[in-house]
C-alpha cells in the first residue's frame, strides 16, 4: 500500500504545462525571432549597399588606371581628368621625368592639380568637387634609370551609408616600362 501512495504523490509532482504557460512561452519566441529577422533584413541591406559601392570604387580606380596606362612613356600633355580626354592642356604621365622623380599624390589631405577627379553617384566625371561621391587621385613614379614609371591609383568614396567605418576606398599599383 506505501508504494501506490508514493506512485499517486509522485503523480500530483508531475504536473504538465498549462496552456496558459505555453502561450506565454510562444509569445517570447515569436517576438524574438521577429526583432532577430528584422536586424538582420537591416545587416543585409547595408551590406548590399556596402559592397556595390565597394565594387564602384574599384572599377573607377580600374578605368583610370586603363587610361594612365594607355599613354605613350613619355607622354606630358594630355589632359586625363576631363572626359573624353584631350591631347593638351593636362599632365599625362610626366612627360620625360628625371629618376627618383613622383608627380602627383595619393594622399586624402592634399590632392594635386592635374592629379585628380571627381565623381557623381553614377560615375560621371565632374569639373570640381562639388556635388562629388567618389573622388580619384593618381601618381606617377620613375625609378633612378627614367625607364620604369609606377603608377599608383587611388579611389574612395566620399561617403557610405554605414554608421561606422571607413568609407569604401581602394588603391591600384601599376608599372609601365619604356620601350
Amino acid at each position: 500500500m506505501t508504494s501506490i501512495r508514493k506512485r499517486q504523490k509522485s503523480k500530483a509532482r508531475q504536473r504538465g504545462t498549462t496552456l496558459i504557460e505555453t502561450m506565454i512561452a510562444a509569445v517570447v519566441l515569436v517576438v524574438g525571432f521577429v526583432s532577430t529577422m528584422s536586424l538582420f533584413s537591416v545587416a543585409v541591406i547595408r551590406n548590399s549597399s556596402e559592397g556595390e559601392v565597394g565594387t564602384l570604387v574599384t572599377e573607377y580606380a580600374q578605368d583610370k588606371m586603363e587610361q594612365l596606362m594607355a599613354l605613350n612613356f613619355t607622354d606630358s600633355g594630355t589632359n586625363t581628368t576631363v572626359s573624353p580626354t584631350q591631347t593638351t592642356g593636362g599632365t599625362g604621365l610626366g612627360g620625360s621625368m628625371a629618376g627618383n622623380q613622383v608627380v602627383g599624390n595619393v594622399a586624402i589631405a592634399s590632392p594635386s592639380t592635374g592629379y585628380v577627379d571627381y565623381l557623381d553617384r553614377s560615375g560621371n566625371l565632374l569639373s570640381n568637387s562639388t556635388g562629388a561621391y567618389f573622388v580619384r587621385q593618381w601618381s606617377i613614379a620613375t625609378n633612378a634609370t627614367a625607364n620604369l614609371k609606377t603608377i599608383t591609383v587611388r579611389t574612395r568614396a566620399l561617403s557610405t551609408t554605414a554608421s561606422q567605418g571607413a568609407a569604401p576606398d581602394t588603391t591600384l599599383v601599376c608599372s609601365k616600362a619604356s620601350l
